[in-house]
């Protein structure tokens, strides 16, 4: 497996950041790594996102920043010349995707149907995220459509919160899940970087709990 999907993996939490001030990612990155959480998407949904990837990955060259919400191949480019190690897409973009595998970029394309996650495999990719997860039907669907894959690993995405976290870091299948919870553009706006440090304690402690099998 790519040495970025596997950091992936052992992150096991993908902060979703929607960040509107570029100024404002030091200290985001500085509460996530305090909080044990050596990982951002930066989406963008908003225009400082790809000033904010430049700042959290001269702040920190050792943290692991990616795009996400990336819905055309500009944007990936910027993204990638900014400093992202990795791109995350909404929906599956053929165009996005090619580029991404061509620059050896690793790729998580957003999947919620098994012709979504076909024409991910006839790509070469075997981690997706599932998007939106809790919307198209939460751990039942993803159990459901999963079956069929199983070399294929997910990342749920979309409705993921401390409530359950836990339960989809259970499932085998689950690669790790992303969520904008812990890292609200609300919290940020108002700097509130103390609670997206609790928050992020909070997740990582769930997630050794959901990996040790504390949690049915």
């Amino acid at each position: 497996m790519d040495e970025t999907l596997a950091q992936i993996h052992r992150c096991g939490v993908i902060p979703v950041v929607t960040i509107q001030n570029a100024g404002d990612a030091p200290a985001l990155g500085r509460a996530l790594l305090d909080g044990g959480l050596p990982c951002a998407e930066i989406t963008f949904r908003a225009a400082a996102a790809e000033a904010a990837i430049r700042g959290l990955t001269q702040a920190f060259p050792k943290m692991l920043v990616g795009a996400g919400t990336v819905l055309t191949v500009e944007q990936a480019q910027r993204a990638v010349a900014a400093g992202a190690r990795f791109i995350v897409t909404p929906g599956f973009d053929a165009q996005v995707v090619d580029w991404c595998l061509a620059q050896g970029i690793p790729i998580t394309p957003g999947v919620a149907t098994p012709t979504e996650i076909n024409m991910a495999l006839a790509k070469g990719l075997h981690v997706v995220k599932f998007f939106p997860a809790e919307a198209m039907g939460g751990l039942k669907t993803l159990k459901a459509i999963a079956a069929p894959y199983g070399a294929v690993r997910f990342i749920p995405t979309g409705g993921i919160n401390p409530d359950n976290l836990a339960s989809y870091l259970t499932l085998p299948q689950v690669h790790a899940c992303g969520g904008s919870w812990l890292v609200s553009k609300q919290l940020i706006a108002a700097g509130d970087f103390r609670t997206i440090r609790l928050k992020t304690q909070e997740a990582m402690a769930l997630m050794a709990l959901a990996r040790g099998g504390g949690v049915s």
